[in-house]
This record gives structure tokens, sequence and C-alpha cells, in this order.
């Protein structure tokens, strides 16, 4: 039997086509450039293989050394420039959107909460990723 999870979606629109904003998205040089909820943390590494049964890994530390972790998954769908379905590490399910309108894309990413945070600092810092990701691609 499958596990049931609480879903909590982040969503932003930047004012970049589709396939520039899946390069930007997925590009390893990329995700070390915009991964991080706050200034205080940054992702040094990432290896991804975008591709359906592909895998990635990201690693997240804060910027003194005191903490880190690595954050990963295998890709269970992919469509290039339209849609990442994968499952973390842990057994959770992400769905990433890409819908591109008149040379701007909307991006809405759902995701399975964990248990050990509450949902308001999970979708917080989602969304803060999301947002560094649409200042990332629009200056880019």
């Amino acid at each position: 039997m499958e596990k049931q999870f609480e879903k909590i979606t982040v969503e932003t629109t930047v004012n970049v086509p589709a396939a520039k904003t899946w390069q930007l998205w997925t590009g390893e040089e990329h995700i070390t450039k915009w991964n991080s909820a706050s200034p205080d943390w940054h992702s040094p590494s990432a290896k991804n293989d975008v591709r359906t049964g592909g895998s990635f890994s990201v690693r997240m530390e804060a910027k003194d050394g005191s903490f880190g972790f690595d954050f990963g998954g295998v890709y269970d769908n992919v469509i290039p420039n339209k849609l990442i379905e994968y499952t973390m590490g842990d057994g959770r399910k992400v769905v990433v959107k890409f819908t591109e309108h008149d040379g701007h894309t909307h991006i809405e990413e759902i995701f399975d909460a964990e248990k050990e945070n509450s949902l308001y600092m999970q979708k917080s810092g989602w969304q803060s990723i999301m947002d560094n990701f649409k200042k990332y691609a629009e200056n880019n």
C-alpha cells in the first residue's frame, strides 16, 4: 500500500521561454547557482541525469559548514520542457509542470509533505527556492 502524504504546491511564472527555463532548471551548472532557500545556504554541487529512470543528487549545506545534506531521487517521468516527476530518497513524490504562454513559463511544483516540519515551513522553504530560481532565470 502506498503511503499517503499531504500535498503542497509552490509556483511561479518566469519571463523566459520553456526551453530556456528547462535548461536553467535542470543544468548542473545552473542548479548550484539558484538552489537555496536562504542566503546562508547554498548547493555547492549537483549531479543530474534528467531522463526517465535517471537520478539526481544535490548537495545542500549551510555556508558556514555547520550542517548539510544530500537531496536526491529518481526520475519517474520526464517530458523535456513540460514535465518532471520524481521520487525522493525517502519515497515522497514530486511533480513539476512547465507551461509556456506568450514566452513566459509557469512552473508548478507539487510535493508530498514530510512529517518532521510544519506544512507552512515546508511550503515557505520550497517557495523560497522557487523564488530564487525565478530571479536567476530572469537574469541569465
